[in-house]
């Protein structure tokens, strides 16, 4: 193992190397570009032994990887915003197709107006496509989490998006452990698919089907989501075992004076944990960071939640009409349970403004002076 200064876009692309595809889809767009060119130096070198398909669009991009994993290929791609959107049928085709193609987004937001600044909009679009969704926080937890996504997809046969902010942490450099490449075979052995084409065994993947039988279908979806959690903490306790870094769907700091929690995801979490570091640990303020997104983790979320009095969602990201996406989601996570406390649900960050220790201070000491939750939704200041 050796550690080396780098972007998240250069760990996510060391990542996919370590992890041997043999078919990458390429198509640019900021801030993914970097991704897909260091993927290119290593097809060219030699060093890494893949087919390297250069597309016309994102739609052409995900139908190779689609090609490439019916094959029995492991594949990859990576791609943000609009290119992300322009993906959107495909993604249905390759959930239902149970393929499991691991995706590195890029978080940008979503054109109009165009902007390049970060926010979740361009992924949390896509949570009803039958994909999983992971957010990264760190370079490190990038690298990793392909490794781990791969085994995970391969697994439960589902794809599978990394999510990581744009700039934030794509163009940002820090300390990145790499792990040898013979450990990462040990850990993340070669695909072995059960199914794909064969023209020595003919088969229909993708025809028309009865009422019934698509029905059938879309329930063993959300048998195997249902499961998938369960089978990221076993594949995470192998990763642990082997490189010593531990994951988990859900991240929790509890102060010893639990008055008041901050839920949120990605690189915001950070600064929420130099926020507690600096001024929040003597006020009673946690963290509960959420990896995963699809499935939605409801258990772990209430189990981090006990003891806390209050609690502030800052999504990164905004469902027009609605409010926040993960402000939702938990909100209906925690319905009738016992364990219900009240919740703040804040938008903060959009199109990459910046949350900064100061604002988040200023907001946690207007929640702890409010008797009750306020309805509604508080924007932070831009």
């Amino acid at each position: 193992m050796m550690k080396k200064l780098i972007t998240g876009n250069e760990a996510a692309a060391l990542a996919a190397k370590l992890a041997r595809p043999q078919v990458i889809a390429a198509y640019p767009i900021t801030p993914q570009t970097s991704i897909g060119e260091k993927l290119a130096e290593y097809t060219a070198d030699g060093s890494l032994k893949a087919r390297y398909i250069k597309v016309e669009s994102e739609t052409s991009a995900f139908a190779a990887c689609i090609g490439g994993s019916l094959s029995g290929a492991r594949v990859f791609t990576a791609t943000s915003s609009q290119g992300l959107a322009l993906m959107h049928e495909l993604l249905h085709w390759a959930s239902g197709a149970r393929l499991p193609i691991v995706l590195v987004n890029v978080n940008r937001s979503m054109a109009s107006p165009w902007s390049l600044g970060v926010d979740h909009n361009d992924t949390l679009s896509q949570r009803d496509t039958g994909c999983l969704q992971i957010y990264c926080e760190t370079a490190q937890e990038v690298l990793d989490t392909i490794l781990i996504a791969y085994k995970l997809a391969e697994s439960v046969i589902l794809p599978i998006f990394i999510c990581m902010d744009g700039f934030l942490l794509s163009h940002y450099s820090e300390a990145v452990n790499i792990p040898d490449q013979d450990e990462v075979d040990l850990f993340l052995p070669p695909r072995d698919a059960q199914y794909f084409m064969d023209t020595n065994a003919p088969a229909t993947f993708g025809g028309g089907v009865s009422s019934e039988a698509l029905y059938q279908f879309r329930q063993r979806i959300q048998a195997d989501m249902d499961n998938v959690l369960t089978e990221h903490d076993r594949i995470c306790d192998q990763f642990y075992q082997r490189f010593g870094r531990r994951y988990t769907a859900v991240e929790t700091i509890k102060p010893e004076n639990q008055e008041l929690v901050i839920i949120t995801n990605s690189t915001m979490a950070g600064t929420v944990k130099a926020y507690i570091k600096e001024k929040g640990q003597q006020k009673g303020v946690g963290l509960i960071k959420i990896r995963f997104f699809r499935p939605f983790p409801k258990e772990a979320l209430k189990e981090a939640l006990k003891g806390f009095k209050k609690a502030i969602v800052i999504d990164r990201n905004l469902s027009p009409g609605s409010g926040g996406i993960f402000s939702q989601e938990i909100k209906a996570s925690l319905y009738g349970s016992e364990d219900q406390i009240p919740i703040v649900s804040v938008i903060g960050g959009l199109g990459g403004v910046d949350v900064t220790v100061d604002h988040l201070d200023r907001l946690v000491c207007e929640v702890l002076k409010q008797k009750k939750a306020q309805p509604g939704t508080i924007w932070m200041e831009a």
